[in-house]
């Protein structure tokens, strides 16, 4: 409920502040499991992947947002879970593989902080491989100026199905390339 009251009120925002443009909302399955795998620019980038999206999408967060009590409730109530960065965080790598296998929708950043541009983390593509879940790229297009348009393209399912059966000794960084590789071939 929250959640959507939530999701209701951030289309009126950005309606107004950052008219959203989305392209290839189809993509993303009406049930079952799927993980948005997505570029990241701006702190914001969650809202703005989820905002349209007509299904509950959960998150990774860092940590420290959770420190303070009453914002990690809500944070939690709105559907994220905490992730320790710089290191394996085993916790949170259940709790998403759990959300997958419940049939949910997840969404995450592969290149991990905001605006990084550097080389992409291999949790994604472990997640993706793991779960079987059918991995949709997802680009954002254009910046956070308010009252210019933003576009949000969500592409068509990526195929791990080749990466996966190699089982070669560097999979993840494979698998890896190629969700990179089709997050940054979205256009509008």
């Amino acid at each position: 409920m929250l959640y959507r009251f939530c999701r209701g009120l951030l289309k009126l925002i950005f309606a107004t502040l950052f008219p959203l443009r989305t392209v290839g909302l189809d993509n993303i399955p009406a049930t079952g499991p799927a993980l948005l795998c997505s570029n990241h620019i701006s702190n914001i980038d969650p809202t703005t992947v989820g905002v349209k999206v007509r299904r509950k999408v959960h998150y990774m967060a860092k940590s420290e947002l959770f420190s303070f009590k009453p914002a990690g409730k809500f944070l939690r109530s709105l559907g994220a879970f905490p992730v320790n960065r710089g290191g394996v965080s085993k916790e949170s790598i259940r709790t998403a593989l759990k959300l997958l296998k419940d049939g949910h929708v997840m969404g995450i950043f592969p290149e991990g902080t905001r605006g990084s541009g550097g080389a992409a983390k291999k949790g994604a593509a472990m997640i993706a491989l793991r779960s079987g879940a059918p991995v949709i790229p997802v680009r954002i297009i254009g910046s956070y100026r308010p009252f210019r348009r933003l576009t949000i393209v969500y592409g068509k399912p990526i195929d791990l199905t080749e990466v996966a059966a190699s089982a070669a000794p560097d999979m993840l960084e494979q698998a890896t390339e190629v969700i990179m590789k089709e997050i940054h071939s979205l256009s509008a």
